[in-house]
C-alpha cells in the first residue's frame, strides 16, 4: 500500500524546499556584518533549511527526512533549468533589464556545483546526526539533538560551499575566516531558535499522533 503524507507533512516539505531556492537566490548577494564580518545573505533564511531539516527526522524518521531532502535538490535544479532558459531567451530592444536580471539569478557552473554539493553533504549529515544522537540519549534531550545536528551539519555545509565556490578566487588566508563566520552564524541561529523547533516538533508530534519515529539511524547507514 502506497504511503500517504498529511498535509502538515505536505506544508513542512514546501517550506523546506521554497526556503532552499530562495535561500540560493539571495546567497548572490554578500552581507556586510558587523565586525568587518562578510557574510553571504543567504544565511538569513537557509537555517530555516536545517530546521525543518530537524523537525522532519524528530517526527518522521530519517529515511522519510532523506526524501525531502532529494526533493528540494531536485525542485532546486529545476528552478536553476528555468532560470538559465529564461536568461538565454531572447528579448527585445526595448527590455533594458537583462543584465540586473543576469546579475540576480546568473549562476555559474561553480556555484551552483558548490551549493548542491554543500547542500546534500550538509543536510544528510545533520538528518543523519540528529536520528544518530537521539538513539544514544534514548529519546531525550531535544535540545542536543537539534544543536549537535546542526553543529555537524552547517559546518560541513559551509565548508564545502566555500571551498567550491571561492577557492582561487579569494586569497586563500581569506577562506578559513569565511566558512568559521558563516557557520557559527547559522549554528548561533539554530541555537536561539531551539525554543522554537521544541514548540514545532512538539505540535507536529501531537497534530499527527506521533509517539515513535518509523526508522534508525542503522537503516540510513545500510542504504548509504
Amino acid at each position: 500500500m502506497q504511503k500517504k503524507y498529511s498535509i502538515l507533512f505536505v506544508i513542512l516539505a514546501s517550506v523546506f524546499t521554497v526556503s532552499l531556492i530562495v535561500s540560493n537566490i539571495i546567497a548572490g548577494k554578500l552581507w556586510a556584518a558587523p565586525f568587518g564580518i562578510v557574510l553571504t545573505c543567504g544565511v538569513f533564511l537557509f537555517p530555516i533549511v536545517y530546521i525543518i531539516g530537524d523537525v522532519v527526522p524528530e517526527c518522521y524518521g530519517l529515511s522519510t527526512a532523506r526524501k525531502v531532502i532529494w526533493l528540494g535538490f531536485a525542485m532546486n535544479l529545476y528552478a536553476v533549468i528555468f532560470f538559465y532558459l529564461t536568461m538565454k531567451a531572447a528579448y527585445p530592444p526595448f527590455f533594458e533589464n537583462q543584465p540586473a536580471f543576469e546579475a540576480v539569478l546568473g549562476f555559474t557552473p561553480r556555484l551552483l556545483v558548490a551549493s548542491f554539493v554543500a547542500y546534500l553533504i550538509g543536510t544528510n549529515a545533520n538528518a543523519w546526526t540528529l536520528v544518530l544522537i537521539k538513539k544514544w540519549t534514548k529519546g531525550k534531550f531535544l535540545w542536543m539533538r537539534t544543536i549537535g545536528s546542526t553543529i555537524v551539519g552547517e559546518s560541513l555545509d559551509s565548508f564545502v560551499f566555500i571551498l567550491i565556490a571561492f577557492y582561487g578566487i579569494l586569497p586563500n588566508e581569506a577562506l578559513a575566516p569565511m566558512i568559521m563566520y558563516q557557520a557559527s552564524f547559522k549554528i548561533l541561529y539554530e541555537i536561539i531558535a531551539t525554543p522554537i523547533t521544541y514548540l514545532v516538533v512538539g505540535w507536529v508530534k501531537k497534530q499527527e499522533g506521533i509517539t515513535s519515529v518509523p526508522d534508525a539511524p542503522e537503516r540510513f547507514a545500510a542504504s548509504s
